[in-house]
């Protein structure tokens, strides 16, 4: 019986810094991410895990 790795990626939900909103983001975004409401950067690639500049309020498993 072979055994499949769980993924050690995963979706958060981060609330924006400017303008307080939230939106789900990859937790290892490989572009930037940018707020849908005001187009402040919530997200930073760094080559692994990105840079999350807004308040983390949930992951979602």
């Amino acid at each position: 019986m072979r055994r499949i790795p769980m993924p050690r990626s995963k979706f958060i939900v981060v609330k924006c810094p400017k303008c307080g909103n939230e939106q789900i983001v990859f937790n290892k975004a490989a572009t930037e991410v940018k707020c849908l409401t005001c187009g402040e950067v919530v997200a930073q690639p760094t080559g692994g895990k990105a840079r999350i500049l807004g308040k983390v309020v949930e992951t979602l498993t």
